[in-house]
């Protein structure tokens, strides 16, 4: 058993390593809500997975869908408290 959610909290860590970078300030400039959103999904489903009871595939699912609710919601506050970034230079 310690085997397996060892497993699969690798395989949810770099998932989110590797999505974590497709929110790049690249595409665009505040990106707090989806890095939020992410991170939490991870996280819940982590602790989801990890809490007693039955049916663990459900708990972890429940935990992703409220870990991605909340960290997107705080991700979103500090996307509203951060002023939009002014484009400077490059061509007009």
């Amino acid at each position: 058993m310690k085997k397996k959610a060892l497993q699969f909290t690798i395989l949810i860590t770099l998932g989110m390593i590797l999505l974590n970078g497709c929110t790049g300030t690249e595409a665009m400039p505040s990106n707090a809500t989806q890095t939020g959103a992410l991170t939490g999904a991870v996280a819940g489903s982590v602790i989801g997975y990890n809490t007693k009871g039955h049916n663990s595939g459900q708990r972890a699912l429940v935990g992703g869908l409220l870990g991605a609710a909340v960290g997107a919601g705080v991700g979103n506050a500090i996307d509203s408290q951060n002023p939009e970034p002014e484009q400077t230079g490059g061509w007009e």
